[in-house]
C-alpha cells in the first residue's frame, strides 16, 4: 500500500505575476480554498497519510497554512464562530505533512530528488502543487489502482488537441484497454508534427523508488533543469511503465484564464454558490450574446 506523496511547490509562478510577487502561486484561492489544499485533499482522499512538500524561497505561507494558528482559533472560539474554527483546525489534521527546501530551481526532476531521504525505498505518489485535477474517484487513486495491478510507475494522461502538445510531456502509448497503456517513450514539449500521440502527462504520477537513480543520470537541460520526463523515458527503456487516462479534469491555475475557469467550475459545484453564480453567468452570457459581433468570438 502506498501511503507517501510528494508535492513539489517551489516554483516562482512567473506566469501569474504580479499576483505571485509576494505570495506563492499555490496559495492563490480558488473560490475560498488555496490551490495547494485541493491538492492535499486529493492525496488524502486517495489514501495518502504522509506528505512531503518541496518548497523554495518565499513559500513560508504554505507551511503556515498547514500548521495550527492558536491565536486565530482562540479568536474564533471567543466569537462563537464554531464552523469557521473547525474548518481551520481540520486543515492541520489532514495528513502528516513535512517540508524540505529545494535550494535551486532546477526543474521538477530535481524537486522530486529532494524527497529521496524521506521516501526511501518505497513507491510514492507525486502531485504537482499548482494544478487541481478534479475527478471522482480522485485522479491519484486511479493511478494507485493501476499501480496495484501492475507494480510499475504510472503516469496520469489526458487527451489534448494537437496544437497544444508542445506545452506538455507527451507519451508514445501501447494500448492495453481504453484507459490504460504501456508507455513506450516520452517526449518533452514536442512540435505538433513530431508528437508521438496527443496524450499529455497530466500533473500526477506514481513512481517506483528506482526513479532516484535515474534522475541522477539525467543530463541537465535548458537552465540546468532536470526533467522527470527524461528519467521516465530511461525507465521505460529498462522496464514497463504505464499510463492511465484519468477520468478527471485538470485545472491549471498557473495562468490567468485557467485560474478564472477553475473558480467558475468549482464555484458551480458549491451548494451555497451554485444558484446565484449560475444565474449571474446566464445573465452575462445573454448580455454578451446581444452585444457582441460574431467576429469577436473567432
Amino acid at each position: 500500500m502506498i501511503h507517501k506523496a510528494v508535492i513539489p511547490a517551489a516554483g516562482f509562478g512567473t506566469r501569474f505575476l504580479p499576483a505571485t510577487k509576494s505570495q506563492p502561486k499555490e496559495m492563490l484561492p480558488v473560490v475560498d480554498i488555496p490551490v495547494i489544499q485541493y491538492v492535499v485533499e486529493e492525496a488524502v482522499a486517495s489514501g495518502i497519510t504522509d506528505i512531503l512538500m518541496v518548497i523554495g524561497r518565499g513559500k513560508r505561507a504554505i507551511e503556515e497554512h498547514f500548521d495550527r494558528s492558536f491565536e486565530l482559533e482562540a479568536e474564533l472560539e471567543a466569537k462563537g464562530k464554531l464552523k469557521e474554527l473547525e474548518s481551520i483546525r481540520r486543515i492541520s489534521r489532514l495528513a502528516n505533512i513535512h517540508f524540505v527546501w529545494q535550494k535551486q530551481m532546477l526543474g521538477l526532476g530535481d524537486a522530486i530528488r529532494c524527497a529521496r531521504d524521506h521516501v526511501g525505498k518505497e513507491p510514492f505518489a507525486v502531485l504537482l502543487g499548482d494544478t487541481i485535477v478534479h475527478g471522482k474517484p480522485p485522479a491519484t487513486k486511479q493511478l494507485l489502482d493501476v499501480y496495484r495491478k501492475y507494480g510499475t510507475s504510472v503516469v496520469a494522461l489526458e487527451e489534448v488537441s494537437r496544437d497544444r502538445v508542445s506545452r506538455y510531456g507527451v507519451v508514445a502509448p501501447e494500448p492495453i484497454d481504453d484507459r490504460i497503456c504501456r508507455i513506450v517513450d516520452l517526449v518533452e514539449k514536442p512540435a505538433p508534427e513530431k508528437a508521438p500521440s496527443n496524450l499529455a502527462v497530466a500533473s500526477r504520477y506514481v513512481l517506483t523508488p528506482d526513479i532516484f537513480e535515474l534522475l541522477d543520470q539525467v543530463k541537465p537541460g535548458k537552465g540546468g533543469e532536470i526533467q522527470i520526463t527524461d528519467a521516465l523515458r530511461m525507465q521505460a527503456q529498462q522496464q514497463p511503465i504505464h499510463g492511465c487516462r484519468v477520468d478527471a479534469r485538470r485545472l491549471d491555475i498557473g495562468n490567468t484564464l485557467g485560474f478564472i475557469k477553475a473558480n467558475i467550475l468549482l464555484g458551480l459545484e458549491r451548494a451555497d454558490l451554485r444558484r446565484e453564480l449560475a444565474t449571474f453567468l446566464l445573465e452575462e452570457a445573454e448580455t454578451i450574446r446581444k452585444a457582441a459581433h460574431p467576429s469577436d468570438f473567432i
